[in-house]
């Protein structure tokens, strides 16, 4: 990290409406994340802001995490999406921003859920240094396999399974 990156201002905070094309426009810019609609994630700021991020960086949009509590445990946070700009890549801003979230809601959720289909090197990097920082480990069981996603002929792509990655207990973490 140059001089300049380590004194440039980061704002860490909850998503608003105002934010929700910036959403989409960062999950469509990495090329990867399955895109939803931009109506989407103006919803997602409206009704889900108190568990997702944005990071701002010298006033810029430059990634999100959203996240729900699972209506059948309340207790558990799940990630749904993680997106950095390539631009602001291999700064730490995903694992910032996760670590924030999790300090956030950390006086109701006791557990992680994630998805990660097994090649995202990055997401499993990210996930596994929370588990290390809460001291804890993350387990990993079979979620959704790609049968259960639409064949690439009604969609012009492929899904990878996607398995469910969990951090548990999440604790604060050591000094």
């Amino acid at each position: 990290m140059s001089d300049q990156q380590s004194n440039e201002l980061i704002i860490l905070r909850p998503p608003t409406v105002a934010d929700g094309a910036d959403l989409w426009r960062l999950a469509e810019g990495t090329g990867v994340l399955d895109t939803n609609t931009p109506y989407a994630y103006l919803l997602w700021a409206r009704d889900f802001a108190g568990t997702s991020v944005i990071a701002e960086v010298e006033g810029e949009p430059a990634g999100f995490i959203t996240g729900y509590r699972k209506p059948t445990d309340p207790s558990t946070l799940f990630v749904w999406q993680v997106a950095v700009d390539s631009r602001f890549r291999g700064r730490g801003l995903a694992k910032k921003m996760l670590f924030d979230l999790v300090e956030r809601t950390a006086d109701d959720v006791s557990r992680l859920e994630t998805t990660v289909t097994i090649d995202n090197e990055a997401s499993l990097a990210l996930f596994g240094a929370l588990a290390r920082a809460h001291g804890t480990e993350m387990t990993r069981t079979s979620l959704f396999t790609e049968d259960l996603f639409p064949h690439q002929e009604e969609t012009g792509e492929e899904h990878a399974a996607e398995d469910l990655y969990t951090v548990e207990p999440l604790h604060a973490p050591a000094t």
